[in-house]
């Protein structure tokens, strides 16, 4: 289900996968991210990290009760503090989204599916 925001010129529609992708990059930019994880269950205990030509998938978007909510599935650097990076990330991910877009996301939850040793 797309957002239509109105302007003055007209109306814009942007889809989820739109905003799923502007979520995903925005996220990579943030020191101590590896990269985007599958939202689904782990398998034998080990996330599959995402290539970035499909990390949209680890991003999860959500619209009730006029709300947005936005679910992040990611891998974090081994040795960076976890609550740090994911505060960065949900920073910047409101942020990008607000200004980018121009929507305004009420919640960035992130689901951390794993550490790995950044290469």
């Amino acid at each position: 289900m797309p957002i239509e925001i109105s302007t003055e010129f007209g109306k814009v529609t942007v889809t989820n996968e739109v905003i799923s992708t502007l979520a995903g990059s925005a996220a990579l930019e943030c020191y101590g991210l590896v990269g985007m994880a599958t939202r689904k269950q782990l398998k034998d205990g080990i996330a599959e990290l995402l290539g970035r030509e499909n990390f949209s998938r680890g991003v999860e978007i959500r619209r009730e009760n006029g709300r947005l909510e936005i679910d992040l599935y990611i891998i974090v650097s081994y040795g960076t503090k976890i609550s740090v990076v994911a505060s960065n990330v949900q920073t910047k991910v409101k942020y990008i989204l607000n200004d980018v877009v121009g929507l305004h996301v009420d919640d960035v939850n992130i689901f951390v599916q794993g550490v790995r040793v950044a290469k």
